[in-house]
């Protein structure tokens, strides 16, 4: 019976996160993006290899969770030890999903840069920038808040005609 209890609390704790490693990852995120509207202007070369770089960070934020974002390991392995333990939590589900529209974000950002085209490219690290700095700032996860939808959307396809 404990096996089955550890498990179950082994699950919980997976599938959580203290608020405050993705608000730090957020703060992260800002700078790149800002970074890479700035390189946009003096050099598009180096635009793109900045947006490229955040591209692997969100995809490695989609793919593997916050636990193993590279901004979440610095958090969890720098920061948290500095504050104080967890108050609140938040669900992984969410977040990767954030993660993923920061993906298709940047995905199209650096696209627009390839193809030569710096405001696609601008533009679309200016939406990037405007949900990540949302989220530092006053803990507004864009992605978080369509997540419930695009959620109950794949449970419930329509049926066939």
């Amino acid at each position: 019976m404990s096996t089955i209890s550890r498990n179950t609390f082994a699950e919980n704790e997976i599938r959580v996160v203290d608020v405050r490693g993705p608000r730090f990852a957020a703060w992260v995120t800002t700078g790149v993006l800002v970074l890479v509207l700035l390189a946009a202007v003096f050099s598009t070369p180096l635009a793109t290899v900045l947006i490229a770089l955040q591209a692997v960070v969100f995809a490695i934020g989609a793919a593997y969770g916050p636990r193993r974002h590279p901004y979440g390991r610095i958090f969890a392995a720098f920061v948290a030890p500095r504050i104080g333990p967890t108050v609140e939590t938040e669900p992984v589900a969410p977040l990767r999903f954030a993660q993923l529209l920061g993906l298709v974000f940047s995905a199209v950002s650096l696209l627009g840069f390839l193809v030569g085209s710096t405001v696609v490219g601008a533009v679309f690290v200016g939406f990037a920038l405007f949900a990540a700095f949302l989220n530092a700032a006053f803990g507004i996860c864009l992605g978080c808040q369509i997540y419930p939808l695009v959620a109950r959307l794949r449970r419930n396809p329509s049926p066939a005609n």
